[in-house]
């Protein structure tokens, strides 16, 4: 077909230091895309940025918003390639990591997503190690948030029959989003390739939302599954408290 096959959404808020790094992943990539930026109104340098690589975009903003989620439905909804995404401004793509995504989709066509593995890397120590990824079940993903948001790829027809992503959620809108793509469209299809990296860094809305990513990502698993496994009981004395006071 002609045109973009991928539509990707770039949702960012004063990450001018890594958004360089993440557009030009996007563009080196070996199949034709359309990205949307949408900056939350930055301070940084991101502006500098974003207009460097203006000319590639097929659109861009810079204005106060409702947050990533908005973000990422605005941009999804610009555009109109058959196979979507979206790349945090602080993440990359590896290289023919979307003709993976794209021929993976192809060969199953009933398969709302396909997702792959992704490093993660910290900035403050360089360490890079693989993010827990594994085969779709419904049992795994109650537990674990399974699948790797860098490195996914969802059909267009399947990102719309769900809506998107869900603009009240702030932190765990990804994992809702697998768990909703699972229930009303199908299993989720997973590649044993790395296709994304994920970085770490001391300023992610993770490490610095600990109790409101735990509080969201239960409310997920308990609306979708219908009760929360002992793992996550288990885990956030840790994940929250632990971490929040001594790994700042």
């Amino acid at each position: 077909m002609d045109g973009p096959l991928v539509t990707v959404a770039v949702p960012s808020f004063n990450q001018g230091r890594y958004l360089d790094q993440a557009l030009e992943s996007i563009f080196s990539q070996d199949v034709p895309v359309e990205v949307f930026v949408a900056d939350g109104g930055s301070t940084d340098k991101s502006l500098e940025v974003i207009k460097q690589w203006a000319p590639h975009l097929a659109g861009w903003r810079s204005a106060a918003d409702a947050g990533q989620s908005a973000a990422i439905n605005e941009c999804i909804a610009k555009g109109s390639a058959p196979f979507v995404c979206w790349l945090n401004s602080d993440d990359w793509l590896l290289p023919g990591a979307l003709k993976t995504l794209l021929k993976t989709l192809k060969d199953h066509p009933t398969a709302p997503m396909a997702y792959g593995r992704t490093w993660n890397f910290v900035q403050e120590s360089g360490k890079r190690t693989a993010t827990l990824v594994k085969p779709f079940s419904e049992w795994w993903l109650a537990r674990f948030c399974i699948v790797s948001q860098p490195g996914t790829l969802v059909s267009r027809p399947a990102w719309e029959a769900v809506q998107g992503v869900d603009g009240t959620l702030h932190m765990a809108m990804d994992y809702d989003l697998w768990w909703r793509l699972f229930k009303q469209v199908g299993p989720l299809h997973f590649v044993d390739e790395f296709v994304a990296v994920n970085r770490d860094h001391d300023a992610t809305k993770t490490n610095t939302q600990r109790r409101l990513h735990y509080h969201e990502a239960m409310a997920v698993v308990r609306k979708h599954h219908g009760r929360i496994p002992l793992k996550w009981w288990l885990a956030q004395p840790y994940s929250v408290w632990f971490r929040s006071a001594f790994n700042k």
